[in-house]
């Protein structure tokens, strides 16, 4: 049987990509709402929760992009090209608020300063990674096999739409996170704002959604034309159920439900957004037939990915089991 395997490495990235989305995405949130948290044990309880676990989540970024780079080389000098700017300015954010992260701890004269930049280098980050996401679906202007458009094409009113987004769904994941992780009256806190980022993300999926139907007439058609209407049709009709089922966790008490229900969500989401782009990786402009490599280096990389991949899954999953349960504040860096 021959297996096209630029399905497969199509299916890998996506993957990658989505287990990203969902674990830095919490702690993320987490650092968009740090600096509503009390000063002091609140704070530090917050930090401690992913504190074994946020840069293990990052693997997944590298594992996202490197596995663009060898399998889709033309897409990752397209992508890159056209969005130079806001990919520098979320690695940047990244390191910032990691160094934040660090330095919080260890010079605790200046904390209040670090726990601005953790806030900030978190804001940042997740603000890019909606603009990013927006100008990948408004397109890239290309000639040939290069980019063709100019330095600012990126900044649209969509594209921020998306930033402003993903803020709020990050922020959501991490109050949910800490439903899940916290006590007393930091996850009363928590709960609290999960109510109302819980109906800002819903609204912004809404927004975004809509407004992507008519960002092409592709993603009108992949959505709406028939009979692909009858095949997409259950994606939304389960985000208003995981919504419905979400709320009432939520009013029951039930602490780690509002997480997973959120999770689902962003999975539905993400499987919508596959279905608005697929087959093109540079939507409307190169598929992922366009972008690959050769077959054999294809096959070459799918060997080192069988053995790393279950190495990286099964790592992630061990740190998850080992720091499971509540945190305090005298925790992972006591």
């Amino acid at each position: 049987m021959n297996i096209d395997l630029t399905l497969v490495w199509a299916l890998i990235i996506v993957v990658a990509v989505f287990i990203y989305v969902v674990l830095d995405g919490f702690d993320l949130g987490i650092g968009i709402l740090f600096n509503t948290f009390e000063v002091g044990q609140d704070r530090d309880t917050a930090m401690n929760s992913i504190a074994p676990v946020w840069d293990g989540n990052e693997t997944w970024l590298v594992m996202g992009g490197g596995g663009l780079l060898a399998a889709f080389p033309l897409a990752y000098g397209l992508i890159f090209s056209a969005l130079y700017a806001p990919i520098i300015a979320m690695l940047l954010a990244l390191v910032f608020r990691g160094v934040a992260f660090e330095f919080r701890w260890r010079d605790p004269a200046h904390r209040g300063f670090w726990d601005l930049a953790f806030t900030g280098g978190s804001l940042l980050a997740a603000f890019s990674q909606g603009i990013i996401l927006g100008a990948l679906l408004q397109g890239v202007a290309i000639s040939g096999r290069a980019y063709a458009g100019g330095w600012w094409d990126w900044l649209t009113p969509f594209s921020l739409l998306t930033g402003v987004s993903v803020v709020v769904a990050y922020a959501l994941l991490g109050s949910t996170w800490l439903v899940m992780k916290a006590e007393g009256a930091l996850q009363r806190q928590a709960i609290a704002m999960a109510w109302w980022l819980g109906g800002a993300t819903l609204a912004a999926i809404g927004a975004v959604s809509i407004a992507t139907l008519f960002l092409s007439a592709d993603y009108f058609s992949n959505w709406l034309a028939w009979p692909n209407l009858l095949w997409v049709a259950p994606v939304p009709v389960l985000v208003a159920l995981a919504s419905v089922a979400f709320v009432r966790s939520l009013r029951a008490g039930n602490e780690t439900a509002p997480f997973l229900l959120t999770l689902g969500i962003f999975l539905l989401s993400f499987v919508g957004l596959c279905v608005s782009v697929f087959p093109y990786i540079v939507p409307g402009a190169v598929t992922i037939w366009d972008a690959a490599t050769d077959r054999s280096g294809q096959v070459f990389m799918l060997w080192g990915t069988a053995f790393v991949l279950p190495m990286i899954l099964g790592y992630t999953a061990w740190s998850y089991w080992v720091f499971r349960g509540k945190v305090a504040a005298d925790g992972y860096h006591a």
